[in-house]
């Protein structure tokens, strides 16, 4: 078996080259946990899912594959207390995990989702019609980044899981959020359970799946008052539904990659319904007050869209800066 690691670009090219004894060297770190954060931040922000922030700034498919390995060392340290074989198979599945690449986001990741969830709440109540403008504008254009990734050309069935995936993540994201005052520990560990998926499944937001079942606020303030069997309970969720999901998102990506990134693109595409910048309080869609409210907006969202779209402008240029570079012979 050859030392290798494989690359897919944001254009679903698959690059294949000798990946270094040590895994990622430690001087990308910086960068790691900066893009981390990035997807802490959207978690924290309803209607924004972590795992399409993950996918536009190209951590995507390393951070599945780094969170499967780390499923199945768990996995292998169960098994080998419980049947008796010791745990050298998990240590030898542990070493397989690139910690170098997985510790930065982590951290990143974390700490920034922290801090958003005392920054970036209190402005999506304050100035809802601006913050969720700039976002539709960002994930709109965030939409063009799993349909890039697939490996083959887009066809009818293709644009049918599309379709599907934008009207169930339409339909989800209309639903009315539950009123739970003091939630058991029981329903933490569920909805935690539930939510760190959109961590993982681009298009569904994590923090809008908290706000459905009334959870939203009572994580932010178990994490204000440091309610440790409150975090506990949730982390212990959290550990079992992305134990249970991520091997199976995993496998789905490496044998079944072209209808999957139609599902998440369809996904993502109908989550913007959650951020239309005009709702009620209970998230019903509003039209705008009048002609002029929309300039404002427009202008937030087509921003956001530039960002964006700079971003992936940048990830494209590298990626085929890289691939030339690697065409061109070391004598040359």
């Amino acid at each position: 078996m050859t030392n290798e690691s494989v690359v897919t670009t944001d254009t679903g090219a698959v690059r294949r080259h000798a990946a270094p004894p040590s895994g990622t060297p430690w001087h990308h770190a910086p960068g790691l946990a900066l893009r981390g954060g990035l997807v802490g931040m959207a978690e924290s922000v309803p209607g924004i899912s972590g795992g399409t922030v993950a996918l536009v700034v190209g951590l995507y498919d390393r951070l599945l594959t780094a969170a499967s390995q780390v499923v199945h060392a768990l996995r292998e340290l169960v098994q080998g207390v419980a049947q008796g074989h010791g745990l050298r198979p998990a240590r030898r599945a542990l070493r397989a995990v690139d910690w170098r690449f997985l510790v930065p986001v982590a951290l990143g990741m974390v700490v920034v989702l922290l801090v958003s969830l005392s920054v970036i709440a209190p402005l999506l109540e304050s100035q809802p019609v601006i913050m969720r403008s700039i976002f539709f504008g960002m994930i709109a254009v965030s939409v063009l980044v799993p349909l890039r990734m697939m490996p083959g050309r887009f066809r009818v069935p293709d644009a049918l899981l599309v379709v599907g995936g934008a009207a169930a993540a339409f339909v989800l994201s209309g639903m009315p959020p539950a009123q739970v005052t003091d939630p058991s520990l029981w329903y933490v560990v569920l909805g935690a359970a539930i939510a760190i998926n959109a961590l993982v499944l681009p298009g569904i937001s994590g923090s809008f799946l908290l706000v459905v079942m009334g959870l939203y606020v009572p994580v932010q303030e178990a994490i204000a008052d440091r309610d440790l069997a409150f975090v506990g309970a949730f982390l212990v969720g959290a550990a079992l539904g992305l134990g249970s999901f991520v091997k199976l998102l995993h496998w789905l990506l490496e044998h079944r990659r072209q209808g999957t990134m139609a599902v998440l693109a369809g996904l993502m595409l109908g989550s913007l319904r959650a951020l239309w910048p005009w709702q009620d309080a209970d998230g019903g869609l509003l039209a705008p007050p009048d002609a002029t409210a929309l300039f404002g907006p427009v202008l937030l969202a087509v921003a956001g869209a530039a960002v964006v779209g700079a971003a992936l402008w940048w990830e494209a240029s590298r990626a085929a800066e890289a691939d030339t570079d690697a065409t061109v012979p070391a004598d040359a």
